[in-house]
């Protein structure tokens, strides 16, 4: 038997991705793992599926309203449809002043309610928490119809020590 995963680093997860529909589903089966309080953080090249994975979690939280990329709102939140945790769906790209400027969103404010998603977070918001789940997304760059990607995820802090990410394999 493996030894369970030190309280601050759960560990990487790699896993490889084939299809838009396939990152949907990846994000459908990582939804059932996530609760109130949960930051994850995504990256990826442009094109690399991070909303189609977020489209995928709003549909596994069961949250309301078409989950599209945020780009030009910044923010913007969907609502539970049942008694789960609504969805606050960020993307980073457009914003270079690190947390001073995500700050403005509040987004510290509505962490302990919502499972909050950050596209192009890094260097942005770590600060919110330690407990968080990375979701790196690589794809093939340059002129290429490959669908294929290559999605690590790794769990940081107590919350994630616990959690077996390898059902997100399934």
């Amino acid at each position: 038997m493996e030894a369970p995963a030190a309280p601050h680093d759960a560990g990487d997860l790699q896993l490889t991705v084939t299809s838009p529909e396939q990152m949907r589903e990846l994000g459908r089966r990582l939804a059932k793992l996530l609760r109130a309080g949960d930051l994850l953080m995504l990256s990826g090249e442009l094109g690399a599926g991070k909303t189609t994975l977020t489209r995928g979690l709003g549909e596994g939280l069961g949250v309301r309203g078409a989950v599209t990329s945020p780009t030009f709102v910044i923010a913007r939140v969907h609502p539970s449809l049942g008694d789960g945790p609504p969805l606050v769906h960020v993307d980073a790209y457009r914003l270079s002043g690190g947390l001073d400027e995500m700050e403005d969103l509040d987004l510290d404010v509505s962490l302990p309610e919502s499972v909050v998603v950050v596209e192009w977070g890094e260097g942005k918001v770590e600060e919110l928490t330690e407990e968080r789940l990375q979701v790196v997304i690589h794809r093939a760059v340059g002129d290429t119809t490959d669908e294929v990607r290559q999605v690590t995820v790794t769990g940081l802090g107590e919350r994630w020590g616990t959690v077996d990410l390898s059902v997100l394999a399934a």
